[in-house]
């Protein structure tokens, strides 16, 4: 390296010196502007970083303003111009198209495979038990689940249908089958894509807000989630397709976006993507695209602008049309659970329905606390080393236990389908199984309120159990390495304590029709009460308990039901559910998940409230070594590339001089390598003493002195600054809004320091007094 006086040559000498530096500039000129010219991988940002929201912003306007004037020049440009307009829309179709028909795919494969665990259809194995029973001929209406085509495993293999011995083996091959298809499920997914487990969601929230991870959106993550999907679901854990069908939409996506240069060079364009694809993962889960919009602004969006709006709407609507086309459920609709009602409900029941809300919250605050406790444990001990044992340990005690109890055994979309339907005459099930009056003569859609018959009875114990099976297994089943929604599971929890609160009021405004609360409304002989009505506000009250969704969730409720009347109910219990739940504590699941795995999110609904100053946050604090910084024309190739070797920064302040300290902008540590890279290949005689300067012209360097390597285009020449007096509420509210992933301190234009978001995000934690290193990634 030269030493410092070689730069500063005597008055004689200056001439020579200018003719050199002339020389090499007029010679190699265009060598050493040769960052003019973006270089490959310039503006991308390394594995398990957050990326920088305004430079991606100034890239886009940057790319936009010389699409625009380039396509006034020809009608060539001006219909690229209209092609880049409409990329957008054209991604959001495609978005619809595959997540619509992969969510088809799944229901109809679930179908199939959980009927597998009971039995099989004799002239076409590929049937489930209800397409078998369409294509017989002898079913009768009463027997409808029976039909001669589809045989049980014990009329199969040993031709009996009842007795112990064929209870016994049907039992065995249920197990049997569950483990088979948990094994397959968590195999693949270790050997393939481990990315494919959970449910998606906390990662997918983190990535929205701008933080990078390569491969969770990637095609081997679609494949084997989408197919895993299917086996975990089918083999009756206690979980759900709902949460990982946004992970599959966005990994949809992720792929198409990668197709068009406008999204697959600009993270923050492609964040707009895939804010929009989320809200078609919702839109085919539940068949609510108004909900799925709402979902992905409401709970997974950081950045969402009203183009991004629109763009969801359609991609919704497209995913919903196309699920609609496929039919799964052969009923025209969306969902397993779509359900209406016909009685209205009365001002008396807002009771029971905030009581629910009630349960609700304080079973997601039991749950939060329970799952999130057992993962720590997971990641903390042995336990976590052997995850496949942990699956098959939980599907067997799934299977044993729930086998015995018809409403454990379904699936849980069906019981959920069940739960939320009302009594109709025709309908068979243990839940409708009143004593009914001889003397009735009503319409078959009004039947009255009726004592309830042993059916009932042995439904309402049966459901209590599976109840407390649920809550318990749940928190188990949730966050092993396997593809696992909650929403599902949540929802059953609360249908199941709904109905029973139903039943109950419906019993007592029965019994008692002659009280003060029942006199109003409640006649004898009249329908009042819909105990499906309470499993449906239930099952709303616990998703909203778990995830801390409100407007979304009534959207989405009131869309699975078709009936708008129901909406005061069912906004009621949600708002109650989340107060309570907010009572112990404010993290919903999906954020409880994202701290436990130290992902660098800063979440919007967060408070900071206390009264530290950027000078408390930033670094280098008292007793550490001083800033790493470059300097604008003193120092060379060498020094750069040996500073970036012994530091682990993701970029360097640049400043006049080291005494001076005055700060000129800020250089990203992987543009800066790729730079060094590109002009060692591209330009000659760059070697490592050549000098780097960030300046417009070069520095006056000694005659026999090497090239000088530009690299101003590398430099942000205004990175954002605050004064070493900010209150950190404002460094907070600027991070958050802005979406930084650094910000430099200053006074009177002097560097002082760094914040970066990791160092904001620790000083929030230990202000809330959590562990600060569990914030793991930068």
């Amino acid at each position: 390296m030269p030493c410092p006086p070689a730069f500063h040559h005597p008055e004689p000498d200056r001439g020579v010196t200018s003719m050199v530096n002339a020389g090499a500039m007029s010679g190699s000129g265009n060598l050493m502007d040769f960052l003019d010219e973006p270089f490959p991988d310039v503006g991308t940002y390394e594995d398990f970083h957050t990326i920088d929201w305004l430079r991606e912003k100034s890239r886009d306007t940057d790319r936009h303003r010389k699409i625009t004037s380039k396509s006034k020049e020809s009608i060539w440009e001006f219909i690229k111009s209209l092609l880049d307009a409409w990329s957008g829309w054209v991604v959001m179709l495609l978005i619809g198209l595959l997540a619509g028909t992969l969510a088809g795919v799944i229901d109809l494969a679930v179908d199939w495979m959980t009927d597998l665990k009971e039995g099989v259809c004799l002239s076409a194995f590929w049937y489930s038990h209800e397409q078998c029973c369409w294509t017989s001929n002898e079913t009768t209406f009463e027997d409808r689940d029976k039909c001669p085509l589809w045989q049980k495993w014990s009329e199969l293999l040993v031709n009996q249908s009842e007795g112990a011995s064929a209870y016994i083996l049907n039992y065995l091959m249920y197990i049997l089958w569950a483990l088979l298809f948990a094994f397959l499920a968590v195999s693949l997914v270790r050997v393939f894509a481990p990315y494919a487990c959970g449910s998606g969601i906390p990662e997918i929230k983190t990535i929205l807000s701008g933080f990078i991870i390569r491969g969770y959106l990637g095609k081997w993550t679609l494949l084997i989630k989408t197919v895993t999907l299917v086996l975990v679901v089918s083999s009756g854990l206690s979980l759900g397709k709902e949460g990982p069908l946004v992970h599959v939409a966005c990994c949809c996506g992720n792929f198409f976006s990668s197709l068009f240069s406008k999204y697959s060079k600009n993270e923050g364009k492609r964040r707009e993507v895939l804010s929009a694809a989320a809200a078609a993962g919702v839109s085919v889960a539940f068949g609510a695209p108004i909900g799925g919009v709402l979902f992905s602004l409401e709970e997974v969006s950081y950045y969402f602008p009203l183009k991004t709006l629109w763009r969801s709407f359609f991609a919704a609507l497209v995913a919903a049309f196309t699920l609609r086309s496929i039919n799964p459920f052969g009923n025209s609709r969306l969902v397993l659970f779509y359900v209406e009602y016909h009685t209205p409900w009365y001002m008396a029941e807002l009771f029971p329905f905030i009581l629910l809300g009630v349960f609700g919250g304080l079973w997601g605050t039991l749950f939060i606390r329970c799952n999130i406790a057992w993962c720590r444990r997971r990641k903390t001990t042995k336990l976590g080393k052997y995850p496949v044992l942990e699956v098959i340990a939980v599907t067997a005690i799934t299977a044993i236990i729930a086998y015995p109890n018809p409403y454990t055994r379904r699936s849980t979309s069906e019981l959920i389908s069940e739960l939320f339907n009302d009594c109709g005459a025709l309908e068979s099930s243990q839940l409708c199984d009143y004593i009914n009056d001889p003397n009735m003569t009503r319409p078959v859609d009004d039947i009255p309120d009726r004592p309830a018959g042993v059916g009932v009875y042995t439904a309402m114990w049966q459901l209590a159990l599976a109840l407390i099976f649920k809550i318990v297994i749940t928190i188990f089943t949730f966050g092993m390495k396997i593809p696992s929604g909650l929403f599902i599971p949540s929802m059953a929890v609360g249908a199941m304590a709904g109905r029973m609160v139903g039943i109950g009021v419906e019993q007592l405004a029965y019994h008692h029709h002659d009280w003060i609360i029942f006199r109003n409304w409640c006649r004898p002989g009249a329908d009042c009460v819909t105990p499906g009505l309470y499993a449906m506000v239930g099952a709303a009250a616990c998703l909203g308990g778990v995830t801390r969704m409100t407007v979304s969730l009534v959207v989405i409720m009131f869309e699975l039901t078709g009936g708008l009347e129901y909406i005061v109910p069912l906004m009621a219990a949600a708002v109650t559910s989340k107060w309570v739940a907010d009572a112990f504590g404010k993290e919903g699941i999906y954020e409880a998940h994202i701290h436990l795995n130290g992902y660098p999110f800063l979440d919007v609904k967060d408070e900071f409230t206390h009264r530290t100053l950027a000078t408390d946050v930033m670094r280098p604090r008292r007793g550490e070594p001083p800033l790493s910084v470059l300097t604008q024309d003193s120092m060379t190739v060498e020094d750069v590339e040996t500073l970036i070797k012994e530091t682990d920064y993701n970029g360097f302040p640049v400043v006049v001089s080291r005494d001076s300290e005055r700060l000129i902008g800020f250089a990203q540590r992987r543009e800066l390598i790729l730079a060094i890279k590109n002009a060692r290949q591209r330009q000659e005689g760059i070697v490592s003493n050549s000098i780097m300067y960030f300046t417009e012209e070069p520095p006056e360097l000694p005659a026999n002195s090497p090239h000088p390597l530009k690299l101003r285009r590398v430099l942000n020449l205004s990175p954002f600054t605050v004064t070493d007096h900010t209150p950190m509420e404002t460094v907070v509210d600027i991070f958050r809004k802005l979406g930084l992933r650094q910000c430099l301190v200053t006074r009177s234009g002097r560097l002082l320091g760094i914040i970066t978001k990791k160092d904001v995000l620790r000083h929030m934690a230990q202000m809330a007094n959590q562990d600060p290193e569990s914030i793991m990634f930068n």
